[in-house]
């Protein structure tokens, strides 16, 4: 348990505040709204003094759901700093499953974007207290006593009543609170379609920012583009938390993060640190390079020694601009990166790293710097924070990834089996992720354990190996694979902007198709072989972290 003063999660914001005062903290990126340090405390105060009117009590429960902006910053900070409990919603889920959460999170509290309450009976949460904004922080609905009113003019009033001579520096102190209690509860949106409240401590945050801080991933005056959800770990922690334990500005993005856009950002925003899901780098890398390097005089050149190196650091330059020309490196997580992808990307010398990590941990498990970096690894398990093992493995090493350490979440709010069913009975937390371990603790993971196949003789199929290959291939956008009865079947999604350029006919297509399921069988062993290959005519339907929702296909 960290336990120094230091080491405090809500102190270390108590501390930054103070000692940024006059810096930019926050920008909703495309406006001309930013908050400093000083204003974004102001703001934090404000909400204090709401929460007190409210008669909101520590340990309640408040609940965020939106897209990123200033004001979900300000309400999750306002929320831990007061001693009560935030429950983010992702924006993406549907309103039935956000009325499960409030209700079952037993939310006193909602913020939210004025779009998404238009879609949520509030008959249906009987149990929150008041409705507010996220779009402009005024009240929607309230269901306190009169004489408990948190309008914005009134709180105004007592906020200047409270502070006649100004809210200084020296008005920052929070609560003091363990980092052992309760800091948020983060519902899940896996791959398995059940929905579980993670309960994150305080110390499983701290550790994370602490991780951030210590390792110069954030620091004073650094750029972060927020484009991950805030609702989700990984962004929260690196974009959000600990961006601003540091003194650092960050610009959030509130619209569907296209290349397009995030381009555009990161030309303008000049980011000194870049989190991404694979998705995006992937997208990215099809349009900007694979065009190029598949172009004949390119491709010759590419297999001449030293004539290769003229054209890879062009392309290079090329793709350090386009990200902005002045990060230290990109952190890939959520998913591992395209072989393919990663090879090339490393022949460039790109900064590029991928980490591993998952709600239950706040998120972050292993992570090692893109200089180090080991091909096909998720980075190292976090030296004094976490640990690992690989539990049962088989006869090739692999086994399921257990861990613990100052990371893992307290439980599953109000769902004892499942917390149960996830820690071992000498209390390791079971990842579902199947991998195997160096001795110098640098996992690789293989895959899922629900999603883990068997071939004809019992032999272990990991479908996430065979559909990176896939989607390798020619007019493969991405692709799922299935198995039924004792066979394969791989769904596929054409990539249709490359179908269409190409004015390719739908028989033409589909026998590109069959021919990419030969070359991919090529690659693969006996019992792992595509019987069938089908065409598949929208992309797949994903979690925020874009991971393909596998429970809701069959072959």
């Amino acid at each position: 348990m960290l336990t120094k003063p230091e080491e405090n999660l809500i102190k270390i914001y108590e501390r930054s505040f103070r000692e940024n005062w006059a810096l930019d903290a926050v920008t909703d990126y495309g406006t001309t709204n930013t908050l400093t340090y000083a204003q974004l405390a102001e703001n934090v105060a404000k909400l204090h003094m709401l929460f007190e009117q409210a008669g909101i009590e520590q340990g309640d429960k408040i609940a965020v759901m939106g897209k990123n902006n200033a004001n979900w910053v300000t309400t999750f900070l306002a929320t831990v700093t007061y001693g009560a409990v935030i429950v983010p919603i992702l924006q993406d889920f549907k309103a039935n499953d956000a009325i499960h959460i409030i209700n079952h999170s037993e939310s006193k509290l909602l913020f939210v974007t004025d779009l998404i309450w238009d879609n949520i009976d509030a008959d249906q949460v009987p149990h929150l207290q008041a409705v507010l904004s996220l779009n402009t922080m005024d009240l929607i609905i309230s269901r306190l006593s009169k004489r408990k009113s948190i309008d914005k003019m009134t709180i105004e009033e007592l906020f200047a009543q409270a502070y006649p001579n100004g809210f200084g520096k020296d008005n920052v102190k929070y609560v003091e609170r363990s980092n052992a209690e309760l800091a948020s509860i983060n519902y899940t949106s896996g791959t398995t379609g059940f929905s579980k409240g993670v309960m994150t401590p305080l110390n499983a945050l701290a550790g994370n920012v602490l991780f951030g801080l210590r390792s110069k991933l954030v620091y004073r005056d650094c750029r972060h583009v927020a484009f991950l959800p805030l609702a989700h770990a990984y962004g929260c922690a690196f974009d959000f938390l600990a961006c601003l334990a540091a003194g650092g500005h960050t610009h959030l993005i509130g619209r569907t993060p296209s290349p397009k856009i995030l381009l555009k950002a990161f030309a303008e925003v000049k980011p000194t640190l870049i989190l991404s899901v694979p998705l995006i780098l992937e997208k990215i890398y099809k349009k900007m390079i694979q065009p190029q390097i598949s172009k004949a005089p390119v491709s010759w050149v590419l297999k001449l020694p030293l004539l290769d190196q003229v054209v890879l650091g062009k392309i290079r330059e090329t793709l350090m601009n386009a990200f902005g020309g002045e990060f230290s490196q990109i952190i890939i997580g959520g998913a591992p990166l395209n072989a393919e992808v990663e090879a090339f990307l490393r022949r460039l010398k790109f900064p590029v790293t991928v980490g591993y990590g998952m709600t239950e941990t706040a998120p972050l498990i292993s992570f090692t710097p893109f200089d180090r970096f080991r091909a096909q690894s998720c980075g190292q398990v976090l030296e004094g924070l976490m640990e690992a093992r690989i539990a049962n493995p088989d006869q090739d090493g692999i086994g399921e990834i257990q861990v613990r350490g100052e990371h893992v979440m307290k439980g599953y709010y109000k769902n004892e089996p499942a917390t149960a069913e996830s820690f071992t009975e000498d209390g390791w937390l079971r990842t579902g992720d199947l991998g195997v371990m160096d001795a110098d603790g640098f996992i690789y993971i293989k895959g899922r354990c629900k999603t883990m196949l068997l071939g004809p003789s019992g032999q272990n199929i990991y479908p996430e190996e065979i559909e990176a290959k896939i989607n390798n291939m020619p007019y493969v956008l991405e692709s799922l694979v299935l198995q039924k009865d004792t066979r394969l079947v791989a769904l596929v999604c054409p990539d249709f902007e490359a179908v269409d350029a190409d004015n390719m006919t739908q028989e033409q297509l589909e026998q590109v198709m069959e021919e990419n399921r030969k070359l991919v069988n090529e690659q693969l062993a006996a019992y792992e072989q595509i019987n069938t290959l089908k065409l598949y005519t929208h992309e797949f339907e994903k979690t925020p972290k874009k991971s393909i929702k596998r429970f809701l296909y069959e072959a």
